[in-house]
């Protein structure tokens, strides 16, 4: 009786193979010298080392803090001395610009209570004037050429205030206009005017080699035989106030009138008058 053969694996039994640790890097490293011993030594990183050591090959100078001095570039030495100088707190600009504020709302207020004194006080009133009579010569309107006309200008000049005085200064000026064109100038006497007061002023005013266009001279011609030769009158005065004791800074009237004519001789007789008046107190 045969024996019963049982199948079996052919496969080699499984072992498990033990491998040591691998060595830490500085024997990897004896191990590789031992077996190559004409291999180059591998220079360590200069990173690795530790920090304040200079790497090899270099100076360490020290030098005392003191005798160190950092000096800026060219270009930049002026922003250095700007920016080392410093720039004023925000709070100290505030403080000023509160103090200039403060100042000028005192000073305005001020200036407002002593013009409402004086206004109390002397209680001015604009004074007023008008053109009495006008004069006229030296129009030759039937020759072309140049004429050198001549007016007398009565003034009639009214200081209504109880309290004030007014001077009149040097540097005044009347001129006369017909259509834009300056016909003669003239200015007013250096007179004072007591307060309430009227005071009448003649003053001469002369031109000389006026050119007169063809449609101005037409348009005087024709106001002649109308009865209604067109003039304007332009007044400029530099006066002062007296105001009790004290004059003020001078002050300059302006009036302006625009006034017409019935002829162009020294029997002239004025049809209507219109006068603007006006201050330039500075």
């Amino acid at each position: 009786m045969a024996d019963r053969v049982y199948p079996c694996d052919d496969s080699p039994p499984q072992t498990t193979e033990f491998k040591p640790p691998p060595p830490p890097p500085e024997e990897e490293e004896e191990e590789d010298r031992a077996h190559h011993p004409q291999s180059p030594t591998k220079l360590a990183d200069p990173q690795s080392k530790k920090p304040g050591q200079p790497p090899p090959g270099t100076y360490v100078i020290q030098i005392p803090k003191d005798q160190v001095y950092r000096v800026p570039p060219p270009e930049n030495a002026q922003r250095f001395e700007r920016l080392s100088r410093g720039k004023p707190s925000r709070s100290r600009c505030c403080c000023c610009l509160w103090w200039f504020l403060s100042f000028l709302a005192a000073f305005l207020f001020l200036l407002g209570l002593a013009a409402a004194i004086l206004y109390l006080v002397f209680r001015p009133e604009s004074p007023d004037y008008s053109i009495e009579r006008v004069s006229i010569s030296g129009f030759n309107l039937s020759s072309s050429g140049p004429i050198s006309p001549a007016f007398n200008v009565t003034v009639r000049a009214n200081n209504p205030n109880n309290k004030i005085g007014i001077y009149y200064e040097k540097g005044s000026s009347v001129n006369v206009y017909s259509d834009g064109v300056k016909m003669a100038t003239g200015s007013l006497p250096v007179f004072y005017q007591d307060k309430n007061n009227v005071t009448v002023v003649v003053t001469s005013l002369k031109g000389t080699g006026i050119e007169l266009a063809s449609g101005v001279r037409t348009a005087l011609a024709t106001g002649v035989s109308k009865g209604t030769v067109p003039f304007n009158l332009a007044l400029r005065a530099p006066v002062k106030l007296k105001l009790g004791s004290v004059k003020t800074w001078k002050i300059t009237v302006k009036v302006d009138c625009e006034l017409t004519v019935d002829k162009l001789t020294a029997s002239a007789r004025i049809g209507s008058k219109s006068c603007d008046y006006g201050v330039d107190l500075w």
